[in-house]
């Protein structure tokens, strides 16, 4: 089955043009003056509604309204990239160093933006579209901040949808599942202080490296030993930092990382046994210790019926057996799950093929991916939001 129509194939080589202007532009966190100026003056050429920009910082919502009245579907694709250099000698490679776009949000932009330029001009539907262009997904914390500014209520959202591209998913195939589809994520921290001094005088000492490494030892025994085993989580070290010369015991340890579960139970588990770890060691080994606990996303949770209704889009696409319905749950976080706690969605993986990996220096969205990617969002608001009879 083709991907799209003959409209959506002639966009893409548009839509490819934008991504790529995305690619080489980079920014970070909430920090988005040229990617958020980008994608407006995109939408301002087009037939929109309605467009506002400056939610959270640097979110951008745009209103599309189709020819009768009817329910209120949001789209949202994410705007921000990571704080990495890229390794690329492509001509759209990132122009800024320490910014690059290696999860592919420049791809999820720039096929919103297409679908917005279809919806727009054909207006196939009943009800009304809101598209949300949002900043601080790494992180975790810029769908939180746009919902906090009452985004749903304010632009009347009944439901929603999201899409993330999927390396090693081939191109033109989707994958989603029911229920829990991403971990809550959240980053820790801590702060040791012992006693520091010369290396021949240990004793004269209160080593924050010993009370480090206890607590990386303690860390690692709590899925094991204190997590229902049929309950996934993770805890993963990702950092220790102490001191500099060979000959002085450092004054000061840091520790920091992440961890990822499924289950708010297993999380406060997590969290609580790591806090009683910080503060044993702490006392075992006569140093001061702090542990400071993030939360930064929920479990991502696709509805039970607006699942199907995503499944049933994107079959109508690709056909079926280019829809994986069953898709594994996986640890890496997503923080549109705040959008899911307040409304019922689903996110969908559009396949990205044989590319690097998520969050690799050499990653790229793939520009073959950008039709389907089209088509289901256009799809899923012609399927949701049918025109009255």
């Amino acid at each position: 089955m083709h991907p799209t129509n003959n409209r959506i194939a002639d966009l893409v080589p548009e839509v490819r043009t934008w991504r790529r202007w995305l690619h080489q532009n980079p920014e970070l966190q909430f920090d988005l003056p040229k990617t958020s100026r980008y994608i407006a003056d995109q939408l301002g050429t087009m037939e929109i509604d309605e467009i506002h920009e400056n939610i959270a910082q640097t979110g951008i919502v745009a209103i599309i309204k189709g020819t009768g009245d009817g329910p209120t579907i949001a789209l949202r694709a994410d705007m921000d990239a990571l704080p990495m250099d890229e390794f690329s000698t492509d001509e759209h490679a990132s122009q800024t160093p320490g910014a690059m776009h290696a999860c592919g949000h420049d791809g999820h932009s720039a096929m919103l933006l297409g679908a917005a330029k279809y919806l727009a001009e054909t207006r196939n539907f009943s009800g009304t579209v809101v598209l949300i262009f949002q900043p601080a997904e790494e992180g975790g914390t810029g769908a939180k901040a746009m919902m906090d500014t009452g985004l749903f209520e304010r632009f009347g959202i009944d439901e929603g949808y999201g899409m993330h591209n999927m390396p090693n998913l081939p191109v033109g195939q989707f994958g989603l599942r029911s229920g829990p589809v991403l971990a809550a994520t959240d980053f820790f921290y801590v702060e040791i202080e012992g006693v520091g001094g010369h290396a021949s005088r240990p004793h004269k000492c209160n080593d924050p490296l010993v009370a480090a490494n206890a607590i990386y030892n303690g860390f690692q025994s709590i899925i094991t030993r204190n997590v229902d085993p049929i309950r996934n989580g993770l805890i993963s070290i990702t950092a220790m930092q102490s001191g500099e010369a060979n000959n002085v015991i450092p004054q000061t340890a840091t520790l920091k990382g992440t961890v990822r579960n499924l289950h708010e139970d297993t999380r406060d588990t997590i969290e609580r046994r790591m806090g009683e770890i910080v503060e044993g060691v702490a006392s075992t080994y006569g140093v001061q210790a702090k542990l400071t606990y993030d939360r930064l996303c929920p479990v991502t949770v696709n509805h039970d019926e607006q699942f199907n209704y995503a499944a049933l889009a994107a079959e109508r696409i690709v056909g079926t057996d280019n829809v994986d319905r069953e898709q594994p749950t996986r640890l890496g976080g997503e923080d549109f799950s705040y959008m899911l706690q307040e409304k019922p969605g689903a996110i969908i993986f559009v396949g990205n093929g044989s590319t690097a990996g998520l969050h690799h220096p050499e990653y790229d969205f793939n520009d073959e991916a950008l039709p389907y990617g089209i088509a289901f969002w256009t799809n899923i608001i012609e399927d949701r939001l049918p025109v009255s009879k």
